[in-house]
């Protein structure tokens, strides 16, 4: 299993209790994938550099986690799906 760095935006237009949700579905998709979290990280609402789907900032969410190769193609399809995240970044440690 290798080591990776997700880094998501989440729209900002929701509630705290609604990041969190948000938050638990990114790391449910991970645990179904074959992967484990780590280490998350709630970096809170920033200011975006340009505007992505009309909007100008996003609540930032940071997550370390340990999956297979192959299961990071099906994540990236998994919160390209999802509405409520606007970027997603995966990379690999």
């Amino acid at each position: 299993m290798n080591t990776y760095e997700g880094i998501f935006i989440i729209k900002p237009d929701f509630k705290e209790e609604e990041v969190k949700d948000v938050c638990k579905t990114i790391t449910d998709i991970v645990a179904k994938n074959g992967g484990n979290v780590k280490k998350e990280e709630n970096w809170g609402k920033k200011p975006l550099a340009y505007p992505v789907k009309k909007f100008r900032e996003g609540f930032y969410y940071k997550l370390d986690f340990e999956a297979p190769a192959d299961a990071v193609a099906k994540l990236e399809t998994a919160y390209k799906l999802n509405a409520d995240i606007l970027r997603t970044m995966i990379t690999r440690r």
